[in-house]
């Protein structure tokens, strides 16, 4: 694809995304795939989009001196300006030169001849000029805040719940890449045959401490692999590994995962129990539900079940003390994820934190009676926050007195992460700057006889 092609699609998928919320991931990988783009093209659009998306906030501060004349911008222009300043402070392998004049050719095809001298007066001011300094904001949390492009509310929340160390280091986080890791189907094939084919092959990889069966891929085009492509791997983060770890599984029992979309945990939960057993998997969404069956197909394993339904309405279908074992990973603000999904970020309010928790409080109460006395339960989110995290466990084992944390829960942690700067005694915080992944909160509790 040529260069100039391929940045006027990443000012399309930016515009969509940035003013229309389109979801980054599903759009980006949409348009590789309809496009067929190379490694090296897909890379470079993903690097665009992602990196634009990061820096957002922080691009618009260092070039408000140079549009600030301008009364009213067009929201593909203003898009257009964030990808080129990116490019150049942020991609050494693009020269100025090139990036400002496909920048210029691009406005000039969807503007005006005055857009585009625009467009070439303030990128050139760029060039010549250097982008302003935020040593100007004098307010610690709000620098911060535009250094890393995270909104000043959610880096305030973090700041009063971990310390500005954590928060600072874990916004720098959110704005770099997150290393691909992928997990064996262990009934196909084991991980030190999986890596070992992969090496032989040129892959670049490494072992994970969060599971037995994951590794980290470090170089290499893992999807188009024919262990992948025969289902003999799948694609999840470390950090979401340890969920089925931490669940105490053994083939034969009854196992419920209540928010199963997309079906990593489930299919995680079947290959841990052998595929022996009954995995009972529900969505809200049918669609959503159906993608956990394909998944199961895909993987070759028979023991799941997927169906729409509310979790919050599972009473009405199953007996109380049903299950060996729950696993409610729940809806959340998705606040650990802004690596792979850096728009979450800017489309996130506050009041979504406090709307989100009330559907964590709601579904731990009905999902609890269908626990068998003696069985243990997985709470988890892929979120960052106190509140959907420690509070909700804090809040349901007041309410719950014959439930209390697993005792031996800390023990079945892979040793590295038993010192983690997020354990507490209500569960384990998983902060993306600490072991590179996706920040991530769980906790096994269990019900006492």
């Amino acid at each position: 694809m040529a260069k100039y092609v391929l940045r006027e699609t990443a000012l399309t998928l930016l515009t969509r995304i940035g003013e229309q919320g389109g979801f980054s991931h599903v759009l980006l990988d949409q348009e590789i795939n309809k496009q067929q783009l190379s490694r090296q093209d897909g890379g470079l659009l993903t690097e665009i989009v992602y990196g634009t998306l990061q820096r957002r906030d922080l691009i618009d501060y260092q070039i408000q001196p140079f549009i600030s004349k301008q009364k009213k911008i067009k929201p593909w222009v203003k898009w257009l300006l964030y990808m080129s300043v990116y490019q150049m402070e942020f991609l050494e392998r693009v020269p100025d030169h090139a990036v400002i004049h496909e920048a210029v050719e691009i406005s000039k095809k969807r503007g005006h001849k005055g857009i585009s001298s625009f467009v070439n007066g303030v990128l050139r001011n760029v060039q010549r000029k250097g982008l302003r300094s935020t040593d100007e904001i004098t307010d610690p949390v709000e620098r911060m805040a535009v250094e890393t492009s995270h909104p000043k509310w959610l880096v305030e929340r973090w700041v009063a719940q971990y310390g500005i160390d954590v928060t600072r280091d874990m916004c720098e986080a959110n704005n770099h890449h997150l290393p691909m890791s992928v997990r064996v189907q262990p009934l196909q094939i084991s991980r030190e045959e999986a890596m070992n084919t992969l090496m032989e092959d040129g892959f670049r990889v490494e072992e994970s401490i969060f599971s037995t069966q994951g590794f980290i891929v470090l170089e290499g085009q893992i999807l188009k692999h024919p262990l992948f492509t025969q289902g003999k791997l799948t694609v999840q983060d470390q950090s979401s590994m340890l969920v089925a770890e931490m669940m105490d599984l053994e083939p034969g029992q009854r196992v419920l995962d209540a928010c199963s979309a997309p079906g990593g945990k489930t299919t995680h939960i079947a290959e841990k129990m052998q595929d022996q057993g009954e995995v009972t998997a529900y969505d809200l969404h049918e669609k959503k539900a159906k993608l956990v069956t394909k998944k199961a197909e895909q993987l070759q394993l028979t023991s799941i079940t997927a169906t729409k339904a509310d979790s919050r309405k599972l009473q009405d279908i199953h007996e109380q003390e049903t299950f060996d074992r729950i696993l409610l990973d729940a809806p959340c603000s998705g606040l650990g994820v802004l690596r792979g999904k850096p728009d979450i970020k800017y489309h996130k309010s506050e009041e979504d934190i406090f709307s989100l928790r009330k559907i964590q409080d709601e579904l731990l109460e009905h999902v609890a009676p269908l626990l068998k006395t003696g069985g243990k339960m997985v709470y988890s989110t892929c979120t960052v926050d106190r509140h959907e995290n420690e509070e909700a466990v804090q809040l349901f084992l007041t309410n719950h007195p014959e439930f209390e944390i697993d005792p031996t829960f800390e023990e079945g942690l892979p040793k590295e992460l038993q010192g983690s700067i997020g354990k507490s005694e209500y569960g384990l915080q998983l902060f993306p700057q600490e072991w590179d992944t996706d920040g991530f909160f769980l906790v096994r509790m269990v019900k006492k006889g």
